[in-house]
């Protein structure tokens, strides 16, 4: 059971439901960065607070949970703590030890220790992936979807507004479909900026 401290900054204890399953998360900065490596890699496995290493520091016996561990479906391995930049510069010289001894940790798994910020979780991609990860597995009928993928490819420069404007449907239905297209990789767009009316789209 995680412990869970009194914090300043937003604090929201909970579970989140991803495909890789039900991840515990105390902060609404630990949901995010959740939500946006299970947006990178649905088959990713995060576990939250993994391992409590034991480390001297100045011939003290100190304790240090990393926030989660992430193992990505391409073999790569992290530990990761989740921190707002503002507590990182507060608490740095208290912190830093038990980064190192993290750091040596996944090492020694053949991996790699990486701090994940807001400065880092709290970008236009995160925004995208709130959108789309509800929509990965969301029906789609295929009549709409050939005619959506048609259009795209008749365009010269199809932007999400044109192909909504050109599918010959109801544009509630227009949307969804496009909107679904996008989520389940069919169509592509900049996913690390703003999804607008004048979003470039490509078929993949």
């Amino acid at each position: 059971m995680r412990r869970i401290p009194l914090s300043r900054r937003s604090h929201i204890v909970g579970y989140g439901c991803f495909e890789s399953g039900p991840i515990e998360h105390e902060s609404a900065l630990e949901r995010d960065f959740v939500i946006l490596t299970s947006f990178a890699d649905p088959d990713a496995l995060i576990v939250s607070q993994p391992v409590t290493i034991r480390f001297e520091d100045e011939g003290q016996q100190r304790r240090y949970t990393p926030d989660f561990s992430v193992s990505w479906s391409d073999g790569r391995f992290e530990l990761v703590e989740v921190k707002y930049r503002v507590d990182l510069r507060e608490n740095w010289s208290r912190l830093w030890p038990g980064f190192l001894a993290a750091r040596d940790m996944a090492r020694a798994r053949g991996g790699r220790f990486r701090i994940a910020t807001d400065q880092g979780i709290r970008v236009p991609r995160l925004e995208n992936a709130k959108r789309l990860m509800p929509l990965r597995r969301a029906p789609l009928d295929p009549d709409a979807a050939g005619r959506a993928l048609n259009v795209t490819r008749s365009l010269a420069a199809p932007t999400f507004g044109q192909i909504v404007d050109t599918i010959n449907c109801d544009r509630a239905v227009a949307l969804g479909v496009v909107w679904r297209l996008i989520a389940q990789n069919r169509l592509g767009v900049d996913i690390d900026a703003p999804i607008r009316i004048d979003t470039p789209v490509k078929v993949l």
